[in-house]
């Protein structure tokens, strides 16, 4: 066990000594991109393991370790951790926790504070937690978040994102069930340089190769996924949404993770602009969103002229809100979940999940809240707003997507 060092104001610092000798617990949100986060991590230094548990005893893990004022991504994060460190797989003196904070209004901001009271109350407060963020929150001796470890992560986000996309639109057409699942666990295990420089040739190896699947063109239901960027991704949050849709014959169409990033960095633009606050992180906000669209637009590269759908570019995303929700408007997911809503629904997927914790209210607002003013605009717009919470069953939340799906299946004319 490492020496166990405080801060002025009595945190537990992760140190250089820690660095060393320590295992970092990742919790899980999306897969393939956070396979890509653990090999970063590693290159870096550090040992990382993104956790891949599931099951009910996460969530009652969550329920007893957290208020239930929390919202169900704190109960899910904060309960796959505490689940791990009581597992017996993990040396808990020379176990760390890493998690993500965002410093914006969402109850996001809180769930490190939330954790630590978490360990304290199973008496792991000797295991020491990272804040993982852009904002210089937290430093610690043994962790940086340096302009290297950035630029791999993002870049890491925008393979997960390519591949991701690619296999949305190949697996409900592919001839040999599995190809493409295979081809992801391929690439993924390839990759494993992640800077900037070679990613288009790399994107444009992948495309291609996603290409050569062999597939029959067939009438599918296209049903986009948008909501609270956990629950939205999170096999764990939304009860295997993704499994489940692909299990009807789906095609599932999900916005990839790097427009999250790009929002993150666009709001605090758009602080300054409006408000003549923050300049320091406005030009570092600008730097970080100038490369992040790079990286987008050797995606739209990469994949044009092939048989893929393109992703919509970031820009154009934000022009499509602006007659329902202005920019101001960015609490939790703000105006990109109405943005990819619009969006969606401009290229013809009329059949959108919009997935949220229980008493999310940004997302409810900017989710459910504009489901009526989107239909106006957009008659044709099938959309149903399912809540996810500790409380809420399985079973009801997949007939409510089912009566969605017949009624998807009626407009297309499949039985």
């Amino acid at each position: 066990m490492a020496e166990l060092v405080y801060n002025e104001q009595g945190r537990l610092l992760f140190t250089e000594e820690m660095k060393e000798k320590y295992t970092i617990l990742i919790p899980q949100m999306l897969p393939i991109h956070f396979s890509f986060f653990e090999k970063i991590f590693k290159l870096q230094g550090y040992n990382a393991k993104v956790l891949t548990t599931t099951g009910r005893k996460i969530i009652d893990e969550g329920l007893e370790s957290v208020h239930n004022d929390a919202c169900y991504p704190a109960l899910l994060v904060i309960g796959q951790m505490i689940d791990a460190l009581k597992s017996g797989e993990y040396d808990i003196h020379k176990t760390a926790l890493m998690i993500m904070q965002t410093g914006g209004g969402c109850r996001a901001s809180n769930y490190i504070s939330l954790l630590r009271k978490a360990l304290k109350k199973n008496s792991m407060e000797f295991v020491p937690v990272v804040s993982l963020n852009l904002s210089g929150f937290e430093k610690n001796p043994g962790f940086t978040m340096d302009a290297k470890l950035f630029t791999q992560l993002i870049t890491g986000v925008a393979y997960g994102d390519l591949l991701m996309w690619l296999g949305n639109q190949i697996r409900p057409y592919e001839k040999q069930k599995g190809d493409t699942d295979a081809k992801i666990a391929e690439w993924a295990g390839r990759l494993n340089s992640f800077g900037a420089g070679g990613f288009l040739r790399a994107a444009r190896a992948i495309v291609k190769d996603f290409g050569s699947i062999p597939y029959e063109q067939s009438p599918k239901i296209k049903v986009g996924i948008v909501g609270e960027v956990f629950i939205k991704f999170s096999k764990l949050g939304n009860n295997a949404l993704e499994e489940f849709l692909h299990g009807e014959g789906v095609e599932v169409v999900l916005p990839g993770l790097l427009d999250m990033m790009l929002f993150m960095a666009d709001h605090h633009i758009v602080d300054t602009e409006a408000y003549h606050v923050r300049y320091k992180k406005y030009f570092i906000s600008a730097a970080s969103k100038v490369f992040m669209r790079s990286l987008q637009n050797k995606i739209i590269g990469a994949i044009q002229g092939s048989r893929f759908r393109l992703p919509h570019r970031f820009e154009e995303t934000k022009k499509s809100v602006y007659a329902y929700v202005n920019p101001l408007n960015k609490m939790g997911e703000g105006w990109l979940l109405t943005a990819e809503m619009v969006e969606l629904l401009k290229s013809g997927v009329n059949n959108i999940i919009c997935a949220q914790p229980f008493g999310c209210l940004p997302n409810h607002v900017v989710g459910k809240g504009m489901i009526r003013r989107l239909r106006q605009d957009h008659p044709a717009a099938n959309i149903v707003s399912i809540d996810y919470d500790p409380g809420a069953t399985k079973i009801n939340q997949e007939n409510r997507i089912k009566l969605m799906l017949s009624t998807a299946k009626s407009e297309l004319g499949i039985r």
